[in-house]
């Protein structure tokens, strides 16, 4: 039993650090675009990378977001975890996505990692979050409305399509809702800016 604990810990542990990993940072970094904590909105997501640089660095920025929720929960499955676990080390790399280890108040937005964990736990919810975010975002063109309102639809979508992981998507939408609770103010105020379509594919 002292092994399982031990096990679990060190799983919740390592999933909340790989969710720490700045992936916006680190792309940024390599590709010679400045730091997105300092520029545009500074948040450290694809988002703020696409405004500030080009598409192939937010795409890789996406790519490594979800890539950590994904990988967090393959992991504990791959050790035979049970689903209730697996779900637990993806929230994990979702509060480390938004909460860093060494930049408490500098994470991202966690949209991208999310994903990657319904990737993970549920493909086909994925696939429909995946649809509902590109269907909002090709008529507002306002990424932050598109991933609030995913997040507002996730718990019901979970509900037709995944039953099982209510518990952990309702609190992971509640979490992503709060995340973006400064977006919502500014949509409603209707000063939400759009995202610009002139992005170089560099």
């Amino acid at each position: 039993m002292a092994h399982i604990d031990q096990l679990t810990v060190s799983l919740v542990l390592l999933a909340y650090l790989a969710g720490s990993l700045p992936s916006a940072v680190l792309v940024c970094h390599c590709m010679g675009i400045a730091d997105p904590r300092q520029q545009g909105s500074g948040n450290p997501g694809a988002s703020n990378v696409l405004r500030i640089g080009n598409r192939r660095a937010a795409a890789y920025t996406l790519l490594g977001d979800a890539g950590k929720g994904l990988l967090a929960v393959l992991l504990a499955r791959a050790l035979e975890q049970p689903l209730e676990m697996q779900g637990i080390c993806g929230l994990a790399a979702l509060l480390g996505h938004i909460f860093p280890v060494l930049s408490m108040r500098q994470g991202g937005k966690g949209v991208a990692t999310g994903l990657g964990v319904a990737l993970a736990l549920s493909w086909p919810l994925a696939l429909v979050q995946l649809l509902c975010w590109a269907v909002v975002m090709a008529f507002s063109r306002i990424a932050s409305l598109a991933s609030v309102t995913t997040a507002a639809l996730t718990p019901a979508l979970t509900w037709l399509i995944t039953p099982s992981l209510i518990g952990l998507y309702s609190a992971i939408s509640l979490l992503l809702l709060l995340r973006h609770w400064r977006n919502i103010i500014r949509l409603l105020q209707g000063k939400e800016s759009k995202l610009s379509s002139s992005s170089k594919p560099r």
